[in-house]
């Protein structure tokens, strides 16, 4: 940007995003506003603009390389040059965003990506108004004190000047904290006041043995779904009628704020027991079940709360909403609309969560995962038809962990993506060793199971083909294993990959067939060659008729539409004898074997007999 073009009476904004797509939108946003907008892609380029140019507003990304949003901020305000220009931070949704150290580096606020247009531009703004100000009273300071030394002679006279510019400084001060302290939309206190409220509270608790004291901590639930299709107006809105119904439910000496988006605060003080906060967050569900009527739609919506008994042994307030915060998030895990009050042992698992992820992360990084394979029986012949790739965690200082403990969290992080194709190519490989060992039987097939995340990857099909000619296996010894939720992310782009596969002759395979969605029409739409049924149907199998009917009518289903049909969790005989009664072609389960480690698939091999 050559900087001589800018606008002089507009005000300079510099947007810091290691994000081209990012630093574009944000930059159309508020150069359509009237602001001058430069773009810098990490600090240095950052540096440079603001030596050439020093700017009245910084947007600055969390997420970004070498140095973090964070870093680049305290750079900022060590700077004395930049040292009072507001900064607010840039974070995604799925980020881990510590908005307490956002703040204590020196960030004024933050917006969430992706970006709400009327969200960035009252903040924006906001930011904009607050460093105006303070401008204006920092000259006025100067003129005042500048006519004082010219003008003590004749004091008499000025008197009266000197007083009406007090006035107007003191008017504009408190304008100043007003905008610093309440939410422009809704005019309630902010997150700033909130803390501060709640640090007043806190100390009085350490003072006052008798003082008790609660922190709820409110979100909207759906509120984003509403935003995004009815448009941000009906939003603000919305947000206004939220927090007047809310301000309806409490009593004049509590405190209510908007603590950001969709967020709300509440301080409820001089309460005797949990009892009498519990009956006020019932209150506000309650209330918050109406429908609210707004000037063009009627919109229903409800917030999850998670309640913080506070105390004297918290050392910083804002440690009590972080507290609260985490019991919204459980309030929101347990099925929204309701209340969850806070428990030490939520903290320790968070904690725990957030060590696992970084040791997962670690773990990815230095590849410290195993394939544990576990063998498929054809009940036709009664021998190994292939084995099934179960991918196991061997952490450092754990041990080996279960995929239940650590998937999920993959799933969260993303992780999973190359998890499962590091899963996905290795136990390609080990199936190109063991079908040049003469004892392995003919047409010996490898299952692997994939995320519904990898499958909408752009280079999916491209992964797979490379990893083929990579281990130079028959593609139809490849079978892949698909939970219904596959499906479900995008029907038609999903239909489409499959058949890529199929054409391929990758074999595909339904896992978990009859605990989704289940529906017939999408065994007819997409081009399964298997179902595999899930063992809690099997296991359930002998207990009565009724439940016995259901394996039946999924081995017919399988039947009528040219498919094979596989039971796992096979642990008895009788099950055994039973699903090949039912002509089942496929079993898996401990009755055949537990997953094994691969030096011991070829021994399995050689010594297996014939059920």
């Amino acid at each position: 940007m050559n900087y001589k073009q800018l606008d002089p009476y507009k005000k300079d904004i510099l947007i810091i995003d290691d994000m081209a797509d990012n630093l574009r939108v944000l930059s159309s946003i508020l150069t359509r506003e009237g602001y001058n907008v430069r773009k810098a892609l990490n600090w240095q380029m950052a540096y440079t603009a603001c030596q050439t140019l020093l700017p009245d507003l910084i947007l600055l990304d969390i997420m970004m390389p070498e140095v973090d949003g964070y870093e680049v901020c305290q750079k900022f305000k060590a700077w004395e040059l930049t040292a009072d220009i507001p900064v607010i931070f840039i974070s995604a949704l799925d980020d881990v965003f510590d908005k307490v150290k956002a703040f204590k580096v020196g960030g004024v606020d933050y917006i969430t990506k992706p970006f709400e247009l009327g969200e960035v531009l009252v903040r924006v703004k906001n930011q904009i108004e607050l460093r105006t100000a303070r401008l204006e009273i920092l000259t006025l300071n100067a003129e005042l004190e500048q006519r004082v030394k010219q003008r003590t002679w004749e004091l008499e006279k000025a008197l009266q000047t000197l007083q009406i510019e007090v006035n107007a400084r003191q008017k504009l001060q408190n304008k100043l904290l007003e905008m610093a302290l309440h939410d422009a939309l809704t005019g309630l206190p902010n997150r700033i006041l909130f803390i501060r409220r709640l640090e007043k509270a806190l100390n009085r608790a350490k003072q006052e043995f008798n003082y008790q004291f609660a922190v709820l901590f409110l979100d909207c639930d759906r509120f984003k779904f509403v935003n995004d299709s009815l448009g941000h107006l009906v939003g603000d809105e919305l947000l206004i009628a939220v927090a007047q119904r809310l301000q309806a439910c409490l009593t004049p000496d509590a405190t209510l704020a908007r603590l950001g988006g969709d967020e709300f605060g509440i301080l409820l003080e001089d309460m005797k027991d949990i009892r009498m906060v519990i009956q006020i967050a019932d209150r506000i569900l309650q209330q918050l079940s109406i429908t609210f009527k707004l000037s063009r739609y009627e919109v229903f919506m409800n917030v999850s709360i998670g309640i913080n008994w506070g105390h004297s042994g918290y050392e910083q307030p804002e440690y009590l909403l972080r507290d609260a915060d985490t019991a919204m998030y459980r309030a929101k895990d347990l099925g929204r609309a309701r209340y969850h009050v806070f428990d030490p042992v939520m903290h320790q698992e968070v904690i725990k969560a957030l060590e696992m992820e970084n040791d997962l992360r670690r773990s990815v990084e230095k590849q410290e995962f195993v394939i544990y394979y576990q063998p498929i029986i054809s009940l036709i012949t009664g021998k190994i038809a292939g084995f099934e790739a179960l991918v196991r965690w061997q952490h450092p200082t754990n041990g080996l962990i279960s995929p239940t403990e650590f998937i999920p969290v993959a799933e969260e992080t993303g992780l999973i993506n190359a998890i499962n194709t590091w899963v996905l190519r290795s136990a390609c490989q080990q199936l190109r060793i063991w079908q040049s060992h003469p004892a392995t039987p003919k047409n010996l097939t490898i299952s692997v199971n994939l995320s519904a995340k990898l499958f909408l990857q752009s280079n999916f099909i491209s992964q797979i083909d490379q990893i083929i000619h990579e281990t130079n296996i028959n593609p139809s010894s490849l079978e892949l294993e698909i939970t219904e939720t596959v499906i479900m992310e995008n029907n038609n782009e999903i239909k489409i990959i499959l058949q890529q596969l199929k054409e391929r002759g990758i074999k595909l395979i339904m896992d978990d067939f009859g605990t989704g969605y289940s529906s017939l029409s999408y065994l007819h739409i997409f081009p399964f060659n298997a179902l595999k049924i899930d063992k809690s149907f099997v296991n359930r199998m002998l207990d009565n008729q009724e439940n016995m009917g259901l394996v039946p009518a999924m081995i017919s289903i399988a039947g009528s539409m040219g498919m094979a049909a596989i039971a796992e969790g096979v642990e008895t005989q009788e099950q055994l004898e039973q699903l090949k009664t039912l002509k089942c072609d496929f079993a898996q389960g401990y009755l055949f074997s537990k997953p094994i480690p691969q030096n011991l698939v070829m021994n399995f091999i050689a010594s297996a007999t014939q059920w």
